[in-house]
């Protein structure tokens, strides 16, 4: 079984007389250990495919399975406890609180979580030595770069040791050269095991995936997995 199985997916919005097909019956499946990206247009869909993968949202049609869960009709009380289990977000605008240092940022999963208090350091401090930040525990984040806080994010998205990592415009408030470095952050942290998945618009960021989907008008128009392919 697949870590991610979509069937048959579609979101659909009712505005006034019209119906609008966010995503029109998707099926997709995604590996456990995959580092791939998500691109489309505005408007593609792919966001609302997000926010399902992400547990944001439910689908109008079709089953979605996370780690062996359907959570097609889960409530609101289940897919939250579902994403601080199974799911890291990171994203453009960072969400660090301004009044915490870096460890407390990368903490607050883990309180919502119930870890202990000894437990919680110890995994603060290893998720910010593996984003190269350990010795900007006690730094807040108006003290960082932009590329550091969102090594912050990231480490905060490991935390809870999820099974999946989202990933929405990761970049896209970060010069190239620190864009470049974050996105190799990534790739090493998929060699490591962890299964991500990039959202953007830009092809050069969808680029350095394995494996790229490509939505258009809530279908998907490409599904590439280089290695496959021959082309990595």
């Amino acid at each position: 079984m697949a870590l991610v199985e979509l069937r048959n997916v579609s979101k659909i919005y009712q505005v006034g007389d019209e119906e609008i097909r966010a995503l029109d019956d998707v099926t997709l499946d995604i590996e456990n250990g995959e580092f791939i990206s998500i691109i489309g247009p505005s408007g593609s869909g792919k966001s609302t495919l997000m926010h399902l993968l992400g547990c944001l949202d439910t689908p109008t049609h079709g089953t979605i399975t996370l780690d062996g869960i359907q959570i097609q009709n889960a409530t609101s009380m289940q897919l939250a406890a579902i994403r601080n289990r199974k799911i890291g977000f990171v994203f453009q605008s960072f969400n660090l609180l301004p009044k915490l240092n870096v460890a407390q940022n990368v903490e607050v999963p883990m309180i919502y979580a119930g870890v202990s208090s000894r437990e919680r350091r110890e995994r603060v401090m290893e998720a910010l030595k593996r984003v190269g930040l350990e010795n900007r525990a006690k730094h807040r984040p108006m003290q960082l770069s932009g590329g550091q806080q969102q090594r912050v994010a990231i480490a905060r998205a490991l935390i809870n040791r999820p099974r999946i990592i989202f990933a929405d415009e990761p970049t896209g408030n970060l010069d190239t050269h620190t864009g470049e470095a974050i996105l190799t952050l990534f790739r090493e942290l998929s060699q490591q095991g962890s299964t991500i998945v990039l959202v953007t618009h830009n092809p050069e960021i969808a680029a350095v995936t394995p494996r790229r989907i490509e939505i258009r008008d809530g279908k998907i128009s490409i599904n590439i997995d280089k290695r496959l392919a021959g082309l990595e």
